[in-house]
């Protein structure tokens, strides 16, 4: 029995270096990530120079960490697949520099991967030990909620991607960053208003839920930061000898903001699903690893007869397991990259497939 083809994947698209070993571009052998939260959190958000240079320091061990766990060689591996954007162009050089090295040192084929795509091919892989994960299962549609990206993809027959909606402003996940600055929450914003909202009353406040009353698919969440900035400075929140005031009511503010954003992803999530006929519903993304995101999608997709599929936490955040997946499935389609591949911070979609 010949053994399963094996993808490196390589992800440093912003504040994690990731390597990860993928067996046949479904089984995880290795999934090695490193954050850089804790570096960036004291200023507020990841610094882009701070960010490469990371890369460059912790590129090599996490390889050889990754090859270690998964047991292989690095003559064994059988594709690079490596994110080429979207992402800072800085961070992205570091991954792509060495995946093109790797590539015509080993003499194997390379991919170029949409980050975007990453995220969603993270819902069909599978770890060590754990049951195969499903089939993918068309038509779809998926909705990517990360740091800077909110966007709703149709997933063909096929495995190709069509692009429905997405954020005319502030992605969702900034809308958590920016928020949680203002309330004094630090970096990054949504795993904290992901807590505090737990214990908060998701109707205490009534937010704006943008852009639900027209056909689009787009969203917008730079009016709803705005209005919670209003609420606070109407209060006198803002005021530091006031703080304990604010203090006491962050769950409630935490939940009614935190409640804007997701009522408006699930109605549009559902409305695209309408839309192209879907049978299945894909989360991914950074912010899909939010509880009442969840929990809201799932019972919404329930109600519609619908599937819904995330990949588990660790999975929702950059790495480059997802990267893999995705690689193999274009180079399974007849995509190849040469050595003249660079970096996009913006690339387009539908050229990647």
């Amino acid at each position: 029995m010949s053994r399963p083809h094996l993808t490196l994947g390589i992800e440093t698209s912003c504040d994690e270096t990731s390597f990860a070993v993928v067996a046949g571009g479904r089984r995880i052998l290795a999934n090695v990530i490193l954050s850089q939260t804790g570096e960036h959190g004291r200023y507020g958000g990841v610094v882009p120079e701070l960010a490469s240079r990371r890369h460059v320091t912790n590129a090599v061990p996490l390889l050889q960490e990754a090859l270690a766990r998964s047991g292989i060689t690095l003559a064994e591996v059988d594709l690079v697949a490596v994110t080429r954007g979207p992402g800072l162009v800085g961070a992205l050089l570091v991954g792509v520099s060495l995946a093109k090295a790797l590539a015509w040192a080993l003499d194997k084929p390379l991919v170029g991967v949409h980050h975007l795509a990453g995220h969603i091919y993270a819902n069909f892989l599978a770890g060590p030990g754990d049951e195969p994960a499903p089939e993918p299962r068309y038509p779809a549609v998926a909705l990517v909620v990360s740091g800077g990206h909110t966007d709703l993809f149709h997933l063909r027959e096929g495995g190709g991607l069509a692009w429905l909606g997405g954020t005319r402003d502030d992605a969702a996940g900034e809308a958590f960053d920016k928020v949680a600055r203002e309330l004094g929450l630090g970096y990054p914003g949504g795993p904290v208003i992901d807590r505090l909202a737990e214990r908060g009353d998701p109707q205490a406040f009534p937010f704006p839920r943008a852009m639900l009353d027209d056909d689009s698919l787009d969203f917008s969440f730079s009016g709803l930061k705005t209005a919670v900035l209003y609420e606070l400075e109407r209060r006198g929140w803002r005021d530091p000898q006031r703080r304990g005031e604010l203090e006491a009511r962050l769950p409630d503010l935490a939940a009614s903001f935190q409640q804007a954003v997701v009522d408006v992803l699930v109605a549009k999530t559902l409305r695209a699903a309408r839309q192209v006929g879907a049978r299945q519903i894909y989360l991914a993304g950074g912010v899909a690893a939010n509880r009442r995101l969840r929990r809201d999608l799932e019972a919404a997709a329930r109600e519609a007869g619908l599937n819904l599929a995330c990949p588990p936490p660790v999975l929702c955040t950059d790495n480059g397991a997802m990267i893999a997946a995705a690689g193999y499935a274009a180079w399974r389609r007849g995509r190849r990259d040469g050595l003249e591949l660079d970096v996009d911070p913006d690339p387009p979609l539908d050229e990647w497939f």
